[in-house]
C-alpha cells in the first residue's frame, strides 16, 4: 500500500526484494540519492531465525519541469559558461536546462546536482498570464568562448509582453524566451515576473541586476476546458476519489495530461489508451493549436468481459 503524508509518500511492500525493485525504478527514472537501514523487530533463540523491517530512503531532486532555477557561479560555468537563471525544460535521469537568454542547453545528473543544489524559485501557482504584444525572432545569436551546446527545437526570441491583469495599464515587460517557435502577437503565454517578486535565494541575490530577467515565460497558455472536451483518451490509473476540477490534486493532474500531449518523448514510456466514451468533435473554431495526441499513439483498451459486460464463462473442454 501507499501512504501520503506533507514531506512524500510511504510505500509499504511485502518483500525486501520489491522494495529495492522501486528503489532501482527510481533511481533509474529520476534524479535521487537513497540510503538503507533496518531494525530487528524478533528473534526466535530455539530455531536462530530473525524477523527484521528494513526501511529504504529515497530523496528526489526537488526540481520539477517547468521551473525557474538559478545555478551557482561554478556550476554554470562548468556547464559551458552559461547563463545562471535557466528554465528547467524536463527531468529525467536527469535535469534538462535551457537558458532562455541563449538557447544553451545543458544536463545536470545526481551526483552533480547534489554536490552544487539549486532550488526553484518559484512554485506553479505563482505562474502568470500575459499576452504577447510584439515579437522579434533572433537570427543570429552568437555564443561566447567555451560555450556548450544549444537547442535546435527552440527558437530564440525577443517579447514584449503585458499582463492580462494589467490591461488597463501601459505596463508592459522586454525579455528573451526560448519559445519564438510557438509565440505570435496577441496570444497567451504563461510565466514569471522577477520585476515584482521579492525572491530569497542565495545565488540569485548576488547576481548583478542588470542580468536577471524581469520576465521569464515558461509556455503558450491555452484553454485548458476546450483541451479537456477534446482529449479522446485516458491513462490507467489506480482508483482514486475525484473532488471535482478545482482541487489542487486534480489540477496537477491535469497538468500532467498536458504536459504528456505536449511532449512527445515524455510520452513514449507511458501507454495511453483510447476513450471510447469522448464523442469525436471536428471544429475549427475549437482548433486553437493546442497540442494532441495521435491516434497512432493510442491503444485499445482490453476488457475481460464478455459481450453482456460479465465476466467471461468457464472453458469448456472435450
Amino acid at each position: 500500500g501507499c501512504l501520503n503524508h506533507l514531506r512524500g509518500i510511504d510505500f509499504y511492500y511485502g518483500s525486501k526484494q520489491h522494495a529495492q525493485k522501486m528503489v532501482d525504478f527510481l533511481q533509474c527514472t529520476v534524479p535521487c540519492r537513497s540510503k538503507a537501514s533496518q531494525r530487528l523487530i524478533s528473534h526466535d533463540i530455539h530455531s536462530n531465525t530473525y524477523n527484521y523491517k528494513s526501511t529504504f530512503s529515497v530523496e528526489i531532486v526537488p526540481v520539477c519541469k517547468d521551473n525557474v532555477v538559478c545555478l551557482s557561479p561554478r556550476l554554470a560555468q562548468s556547464l559551458g559558461n552559461m547563463g545562471q537563471v535557466c528554465v528547467c525544460i524536463r527531468v529525467t535521469s536527469t535535469i534538462h536546462l535551457i537558458d532562455p537568454r541563449t538557447l544553451q542547453i545543458a544536463e545536470v545528473d545526481g551526483n552533480t546536482y547534489w554536490r552544487n543544489p539549486f532550488n526553484g524559485l518559484f512554485n506553479p501557482k505563482q505562474l502568470e498570464e500575459f499576452i504577447v504584444m510584439d515579437i522579434d525572432i533572433i537570427r543570429d545569436q552568437k555564443l561566447g568562448a567555451g560555450a556548450g551546446m544549444r537547442s535546435n527545437k527552440h527558437t530564440l526570441a525577443e517579447v514584449w509582453v503585458q499582463k492580462t491583469s494589467e490591461m488597463n495599464t501601459s505596463q508592459q515587460y522586454h525579455c528573451r524566451t526560448f519559445l519564438g517557435h510557438l509565440l505570435n502577437i496577441g496570444d497567451l503565454v504563461l510565466g514569471f515576473d522577477f520585476a515584482n517578486s521579492n525572491i530569497n535565494d542565495e545565488y540569485l541575490n548576488k547576481m548583478n541586476p542588470h542580468h536577471v530577467p524581469d520576465v521569464v515565460l515558461i509556455k503558450k497558455s491555452y484553454d485548458r476546458s476546450r483541451r479537456v472536451k477534446r482529449r479522446n483518451w485516458k491513462l490507467q490509473e489506480m482508483a482514486r476519489d475525484r473532488e471535482g476540477m478545482d482541487t489542487d490534486d486534480e489540477r496537477q493532474y491535469q497538468d500532467f495530461l498536458e504536459d504528456l500531449e505536449e511532449d512527445e518523448a515524455l510520452r513514449k514510456n507511458v501507454n495511453i489508451f483510447r476513450d471510447a466514451s469522448k464523442i469525436p468533435v471536428e471544429s475549427d473554431t475549437d482548433d486553437d493549436g493546442a497540442p494532441c495526441v495521435s491516434l497512432a499513439e493510442m491503444l485499445e483498451e482490453l476488457s475481460l468481459t464478455d459481450a453482456t459486460g460479465g465476466e467471461g464463462a468457464d472453458m469448456m473442454t472435450d
